[in-house]
């Protein structure tokens, strides 16, 4: 085996650190037009914090559109850390920053380094919620009450149900596979966390269907 070869196989982290996912690939383009359309494009200094940005690679893709807007990334496992870094060096547009560490299921004032309230015009989740805890769900309203702006918004993308509804059969199957993987996990319903957001000052405002029978949430801080 070559030493190329060697360095690939021992040690592809540390050599390619930049991951891409092909779900990402796929619902990045979607995403973004629906994000587009509800996002203020001429305002300068907008800030957007992303919950659970994972790879980063929605980030790498979204912040290029919206130079007018600093996205934050966050994540709770630091493994993410490394490719998350490489899509902020490689953003033409240098608004993303650095990812924070955050356990969503706590309170903001908890998290390593606690943000400012009230501090974010806009923040953002991408399918965390049904391969989460309910906790973090509940952590993520508490979130977007107290670091949203009065009118800010906070966008969430996924499968859900709604009134106990949870359509397709392939969604039914795969909140079945979910809850056998583990039992916290789950497709959550809209009118749960409707609850959610009232306790924390937000409501709904607009669903949008997306491909792949997703859907794409806003909700409104009051």
């Amino acid at each position: 085996m070559s030493l190329t070869k060697r360095l690939l196989h021992s040690t592809p982290r540390l050599i390619f650190p930049k991951r891409t996912h092909p779900s990402a690939d796929r619902n990045s383009q979607p995403i973004s037009e629906a994000l587009l359309s509800q996002v203020d494009k001429t305002t300068e200094n907008l800030q957007l914090l992303e919950i659970g940005s994972g790879s980063g690679q929605h980030a790498g893709f979204l912040a290029p559109l919206l130079p007018n807007i600093t996205f934050q990334p966050s994540e709770y496992e630091r493994f993410h850390f490394g490719s998350i870094s490489v899509y902020v060096k490689e953003c033409l547009t240098k608004n993303i920053k650095e990812p924070l560490l955050a356990d969503i299921s706590k309170e903001p004032k908890d998290w390593e380094v606690p943000p400012t309230p009230a501090s974010y015009d806009y923040m953002f989740n991408s399918n965390m919620m049904h391969i989460t805890p309910w906790e973090c769900s509940i952590g993520l309203f508490r979130a977007a009450g107290q670091l949203l702006k009065k009118g800010g918004k906070m966008f969430t993308y996924g499968p859900y149900a709604e009134d106990g509804v949870l359509t397709p059969q392939s969604n039914v199957n795969f909140d079945s596979s979910l809850r056998i993987r583990d039992e916290s996990w789950g497709v959550r319903d809209i009118k749960d966390l409707k609850v959610l957001a009232s306790e924390n000052g937000l409501e709904l405002e607009k669903i949008v269907e997306m491909p792949s029978n997703n859907k794409f949430l806003t909700w409104l801080k009051l």
